[in-house]
């Protein structure tokens, strides 16, 4: 591949911590792909990443590996991966570290998908959003679980009629750095609002150390509910249901992978977010009231009031 292919097409990965990181490599890497990404590629990667959660940060050799196998060179810091590239993925599986990994690459002008959870904090994820603002720089973030077989057509209203309310299921383990659907829930959440979309007024929580069940309130008296699982097989499996005005529907199988890699070159191509800042934050705001509710003895908690006081808790660092 020559260097004039490469201008203006090159993506940089921040991140080696997460099987997100090698499976990015591989969409866009392999051989033939270019054609279908629009002759996107991954051209370098800095490997850090978590130095402090054991279970992303020990994955870190085997990912470095595994990338370099896909054509990709490792650097030794932020500032030198963003000279090597026009746009980035932030993969780092620990968002503690995204408000600060993110501000260089906006800086540097450069578009960014910041893959889940976009902070490690919700003060941090409207950081991020205001700094993408206000230095004028592009950005998204979503889990690829946005992304099944029926969504489409569900969230369009062609096989359900009108959205009445919505279910979803998935893995939630915790870890403790972060809110408890920040590491993982995020997935069936995600899921969970792209079926009901915004304007969620109320959160509740039941909480047992194997499953969380939680319920929002949105806009004309619809409810929506999550389950989180910690135990039972298949752990790792994700599915949900569509209540509407004409029937109930599936979400259908995932396809994240392929429709979200395309839509992170539509984004880099064109700077527009397939998914505005204000779902991503209430997204957040909904997972952080889940928090408060398990700490309140599963009391209803206002997604008003928990926004306000992320907002006040802002950390401006750019």
């Amino acid at each position: 591949m020559n260097q004039k292919f490469q201008t203006g097409k090159r993506i940089g990965i921040i991140g080696l911590d997460t099987s997100h990181a090698p499976a990015f490599a591989k969409s866009f890497n392999i051989e033939g792909a270019s054609q279908d990404y629009g002759g996107y590629r991954i051209v370098a990667a800095y490997p850090y990443g978590s130095r402090t959660i054991e279970s992303s940060y020990k994955r870190i050799p085997g990912y470095i590996e595994d990338v370099k196998n896909f054509g990709v060179e490792i650097v030794d810091s932020i500032a030198d991966l963003i000279s090597k590239v026009d746009v980035m993925i932030l993969c780092t599986n620990d968002g503690r570290l995204h408000l600060e990994q993110a501000i260089p690459v906006f800086k540097a002008g450069k578009r960014m998908f910041i893959d889940k959870p976009i902070a490690g904090t919700l003060s941090d994820a409207f950081a991020i959003f205001q700094a993408a603002e206000d230095l004028r720089q592009p950005v998204f973030s979503t889990s690829g679980m946005r992304y099944t077989t029926n969504m489409e057509d569900i969230v369009k209203n062609k096989i359900v009629g009108n959205v009445l309310g919505a279910e979803t299921h998935g893995p939630a383990p915790l870890e403790p750095t972060h809110p408890d659907f920040f590491w993982y829930g995020i997935h069936g959440i995600e899921a969970l609002f792209t079926m009901m979309g915004t304007g969620c007024h109320t959160v509740s929580r039941v909480h047992t150390p194997d499953t969380d069940v939680v319920t929002g309130i949105w806009d004309g008296n619809r409810i929506g509910t999550f389950r989180g699982r910690r135990t039972g097989n298949p752990l790792y499996s994700y599915g949900g249901n569509a209540f509407g005005q004409t029937g109930i529907k599936s979400m259908g199988e995932y396809i994240g992978g392929v429709a979200l890699d395309k839509e992170i070159v539509k984004f880099f191509q064109t700077g527009i977010a397939p998914v505005a800042p204000e779902v991503t934050l209430e997204i957040f705001t909904f997972m952080e009231a889940a928090d408060e509710s398990k700490r309140r003895g599963g009391a209803a908690v206002s997604m008003a009031e928990t926004k306000q006081k992320a907002l006040a808790q802002v950390r401006k660092i750019w």
